[in-house]
């Protein structure tokens, strides 16, 4: 083997001369019995991302749609979960605590407290948490769903496998969907 081949492949591992553009780009589409997915990534190739999640579509009884025919469902919320056998607090005072700090909305469920929040007011409410030495199981913005579909046994399969081969991909950061699972 050339020693120039072997020197090209040592600077290529080492990250020399990567001028790699990375954008990011959003796909949307609708899943097994009309679920509707947003699918978020980051790619140096759009033409090979894009046939890779149709691919996954497809395969699992899906089409990939245009720019806009489900985002329509989703709104963008900053939502923080804390599991309820992780504080001492009691939920009012966590709920006056996270309202306080800017929250839109507290939820107790069976395990847990679900705050939601405004993108602009996420870190303001996070660290009024973080103060109180709250540890959270998930503090992210996402994208929250409006509505809900619930599917029978085989279209919930088919509905993860879908999810499934889209996490799989390499360039995927983000599934977004509005299955009631």
């Amino acid at each position: 083997m050339p020693n120039d081949t072997i020197n090209n492949a040592i600077k290529k591992a080492a990250g020399a001369g990567n001028s790699e553009n990375y954008e990011e780009v959003t796909y949307e589409g609708y899943g097994p019995n009309g679920v509707a997915v947003i699918v978020e990534g980051s790619t140096d190739n759009r033409n090979r991302t894009a046939a890779d999640v149709r691919h996954a579509f497809d395969k699992c009884g899906g089409n990939l749609g245009t720019t806009g025919c489900v985002s329509y469902l989703f709104e963008r919320k900053g939502v923080i979960v804390i599991d309820k056998e992780s504080t001492n607090q009691s939920e009012d005072d966590l709920m006056m605590i996270a309202l306080e700090a800017g929250a839109e909305d507290f939820s107790a469920e069976e395990e847990c407290y679900e705050i939601t929040t405004s993108p602009e007011e996420f870190s303001n409410v996070r660290e009024a948490l973080e103060k109180q030495g709250l540890e959270f199981v998930e503090a992210e913005i996402s994208q929250v769903p409006s509505t809900y579909v619930a599917l029978d046994e085989k279209g919930s399969e088919r509905m993860q496998r879908l999810i499934d081969m889209l996490d799989d991909l390499d360039d995927v950061m983000n599934v977004y969907h509005n299955w009631e699972e």
